[in-house]
């Protein structure tokens, strides 16, 4: 019994599967009945040169044979054959546009859903195996979608015109070769099960092996790798990972290798059982010769042939089950940072930020990194977050802009919910500046006008120059249109940090979050960035997380972060005359010659 029901919840898991695929064929519904017309049409095509030459045995076996009769025969069966030819490229042509148009959504929608993740969903994923997903998996069904449907297709009805034309010319050899049905599809499904397992091994390799060379072949990966001297381990891993590669896909082949060749010696049966029979017909009976050779020879041998490429198809329909689950998978994993519907946009944003008892606690961590913290900040007002690495300060920014929702508490701007307003209207109204900059492989003009694209040239150059790039860009041999590699490594440390502030103050934004935004330049270029930024703060709520304490001394609030909790607030001045946490860490610092 448990058996038979793990079978019938399997069965039931199929056709949930089966429809929820068939969902992404209804936007082409009109191009897949075209389709099918044309295979209908080709394989009625397809029967007329066995009709031929059944008359044309029959004509020359008949007591007066002519040539007439026969050209004209011969010509009908070229016309057909010409006929036949055409249609199935149509049908090839318009089954390849809808399964590439197919793969077009499945990929938008794909990465249309992970942009829609929060950074937790990519604290736990690979960045390796989520492309694998986008890239390989998708072309894994691609290949089913606009071969191996049309084969389905194309061979059910071969099988279906066959029989029909065989139960014309003769219904007991038809209930003959009907036998040998069940056989098959029972074959077929026990290798289509075997099928979906090895195809569903190679695509979880397929993403180690992708997750291995997006890591190791990115310039960061690849320095790290020669400057520990480790490319002979390197080589090693990867050499380990493509054997095991291998392994998988010649399992994969072989999985039903056996079943082909059993179903080819079943399906090879057929003709010598129907000249067997024909033989007795014709002997006891009133069939004609010219019906039996057509039968063994070209009827029974296209009705195997079709019966064998079907059940061929369905294994591998069945064996690409498993792939489209782990494409389903993803797509079914739900955003932890979804837009609300309803969400409204922000008119007039004006940069007021309220923290209320606000905890959060990061994946797999047992203590919050932030806990019951409450902290009100007016607009325009700039606001110094420092405290210990670990504190939590940069979970603290990361709430503000809602790159992750709160588990208890609540985030407003302007006195709404964070959570209950579009992305768009919060990434207009906030711009960050990141510790980690990143910068994509584009110029540097691109990367600057990543957050404002329609900002004026006099803008752009106003932006350069209050972040201190003038100098830069003038040592860069095509300037603003200089290429800066993969994430910016063209750049070095501090050139990267003026360019990610030059594409905040381009953006222009009432709130601006700068989180150690100067920690990699040098003490001059401190200087003169915090010089340019004199000139943005003002008028603008601004939040700067920083180690380095002298950033922060001109700060409205000083907001102290330890354990994740708010242990001090208040001015410099009066932080240092409390002589708490941030006096101690104030000291530190001067200590070791930090101004």
């Amino acid at each position: 019994m448990t058996g038979l029901r793990t079978r019938r919840s399997r069965n039931v898991q199929r056709v949930a599967l089966g429809r929820r695929i068939a969902t992404y064929l209804r936007p082409y519904r009109r191009s897949v009945a075209l389709a099918g017309a044309c295979a209908v049409v080709e394989s009625l095509l397809a029967l007329v040169p066995v009709a031929v030459l059944k008359s044309l045995v029959d004509q020359l076996a008949g007591e007066d044979p002519r040539f007439g009769p026969i050209v004209v025969l011969v010509a009908v069966s070229l016309a057909a054959a010409v006929a036949a030819a055409a249609v199935a490229v149509a049908a090839i042509h318009v089954v390849t546009s809808v399964g590439e148009g197919i793969v077009v959504d499945l990929r938008d929608q794909l990465f249309g859903h992970l942009l829609d993740q929060g950074s937790t969903f990519y604290t736990r994923q690979r960045g390796g195996e989520l492309m694998s997903r986008v890239l390989n998996d998708v072309a894994a069904v691609e290949y089913m979608l606009s071969q191996t449907l049309m084969s389905l297709v194309r061979s059910g009805l071969t099988v279906v015109t066959t029989f029909g034309l065989l139960v014309v010319l003769d219904w007991r050899l038809a209930a003959l070769c009907l036998l040998l049905l069940p056989l098959v599809m029972l074959s077929t499904r026990r290798a289509g099960r075997s099928m979906s397992g090895a195809q569903l091994a190679v695509q979880e390799q397929y993403a180690r092996v992708t997750s291995y060379l997006q890591e190791t072949l990115g310039l960061s990966g690849m320095l790290l790798v020669r400057s520990f001297g480790r490319r002979r381990l390197e080589r090693q891993r990867f050499a380990e990972l493509n054997l095991e590669l291998r392994r998988r896909e010649i399992a994969r082949a072989m999985s039903a290798r056996w079943f082909t060749a059993g179903l080819a010696v079943t399906t090879s049966a057929a003709p010598a059982l129907v000249l067997l029979a024909g033989g007795y017909l014709i002997i006891h009976e009133d069939l004609s010769l010219g019906t039996v050779l057509v039968v063994a020879t070209v009827v029974a041998g296209r009705l195997t042939s079709g019966i064998q490429t079907l059940a061929t198809t369905i294994a591998a329909v069945l064996g690409s089950l498993s792939t489209w689950q782990r494409i389903f998978g993803l797509l079914d994993t739900p955003s932890d940072l979804a837009e609300a519907e309803g969400a409204r946009g922000l008119e007039n944003p004006q940069g007021a930020i309220s923290l209320r008892d606000v905890t959060f606690t990061y994946a797999g961590q047992a203590e919050p990194a932030l806990r019951d913290i409450s902290l009100e900040i007016a607009p325009g007002r700039l606001v110094a977050i420092v405290g210990p690495s670990g504190a939590g300060k940069t979970t603290l920014t990361t709430l503000i802009c809602r790159l992750v929702d709160p588990e208890a508490g609540t985030v407003a701007l302007d006195g709404q919910d964070v959570r209950e307003l579009t992305f768009e209207a919060l990434s207009g109204a906030i711009s960050v500046v990141f510790q980690d900059t990143f910068l994509f492989n584009a110029t540097l003009r691109e990367n600057i006008r990543y957050g404002r694209p329609q900002a004026s040239d006099a803008e752009l150059a106003h932006a350069i120059r209050d972040a201190y790039l003038e100098p830069v860009v003038a040592t860069l041999p095509e300037g603003l249109d200089t290429l800066v590699g993969e994430r910016g490594h063209r750049l070095s440390g501090g050139e990267k940090q003026r360019v990610a502030l030059a594409r905040a103050i381009l953006k222009d934004p009432p709130v601006l979050i700068l989180d150690e935004a100067t920690s990699h330049l040098d003490s001059a270029s401190e200087l003169l960035v915090q010089e340019g930024l004199e000139h943005l703060l003002p008028g603008r709520t601004s939040i700067v997380v920083a180690h380095r304490l002298s950033t922060v001394q001109r700060a409205d609030l000083v907001v102290v972060l330890d354990e994740g909790r708010i242990v001090e607030r208040g001015t410099h001045a009066e932080l240092l005359a409390a002589g708490g946490l941030y006096a101690g860490l104030h000291g530190l610092q001067s200590g070791s010659g930090a101004r």
